[in-house]
C-alpha cells in the first residue's frame, strides 16, 4: 500500500503542469483564474501582459498563465508556449461578431511546434447569458472536429458562478493521468 502511495505522490503530488490561458479580450480568462483560486468573483481590468498563478486542485499543482487577449498582445502569445502541457481557450460565448477571430488564432496557436504535444480545452464562457452560444455551435464555428493532432474538450462554463469550470480542470487531469 505504501508503494501504490508514494507512486501516486510522485506522480501528482510535486509535478507541476503549465497551462496557457488564451482568448480575445474580454472573454473571461482572468475572471476564471481567479475563480480558481479563490473561489469567487474578482473585479478585473483588462490584463496587460499576462497574469501568472499557481492553481493547486486534488493535489495537483497547475502554474496557469492568463495571457492577455487585445490584439496588440495577441503577438506575444508564442513567447510563453515552451513546456505548455494544456491550452485553456476561452471563448466569449455571446460574442458572434468574433467568433471567426477566435477560430483564426486558435488555428494559428495549434501550429506552433512548442505545442505540438499540448492539449486544448475550450471554455464556453458566459453560458449564464441568454441568447448566447451553445457549446455544440461554438465548437462547430470554432471547426474543433478537424483538430486531429490535439486531444481537445469544450466546456460549457460561466466564469461568474464556476459553473462547468472544475469539469473542465477534471478533463485536463484524466489527461495527465494517461500520459
Amino acid at each position: 500500500m505504501g508503494l501504490i502511495l508514494a507512486k501516486l505522490w510522485n506522480l501528482f503530488g510535486n509535478e507541476e503542469h503549465k497551462i496557457c490561458m488564451v482568448g480575445l479580450d474580454n472573454a473571461g480568462k482572468t475572471t476564471i483564474l481567479y475563480q480558481f483560486l479563490m473561489n469567487e468573483v474578482v473585479h478585473t481590468s483588462p490584463t496587460i501582459g499576462s497574469n501568472v498563478e499557481e492553481v493547486v486542485w486534488n493535489n495537483i499543482h497547475f502554474i496557469m498563465w492568463d495571457l492577455g487577449g487585445q490584439e496588440s498582445l495577441r503577438t506575444s502569445w508564442n513567447t510563453y508556449y515552451s513546456n505548455t502541457e494544456f491550452i485553456i481557450m476561452v471563448v466569449d460565448s455571446t460574442d458572434r461578431e468574433r467568433i471567426s477571430l477566435n477560430k483564426e488564432e486558435l488555428h494559428k496557436m495549434l501550429e506552433s511546434d512548442e505545442l505540438n504535444k499540448a492539449a486544448v480545452l475550450v471554455f464556453a464562457n458566459k453560458q449564464d447569458v441568454s441568447g448566447c452560444m451553445s457549446a455544440t455551435e461554438i465548437s462547430r464555428q470554432l471547426n474543433l472536429q478537424n483538430i486531429r493532432k490535439h486531444k481537445w474538450q469544450i466546456q460549457s462554463c460561466c466564469g461568474l458562478t464556476g459553473e462547468g469550470l472544475y469539469q473542465g480542470l477534471e478533463w485536463i487531469a484524466s489527461n495527465i493521468k494517461s500520459r
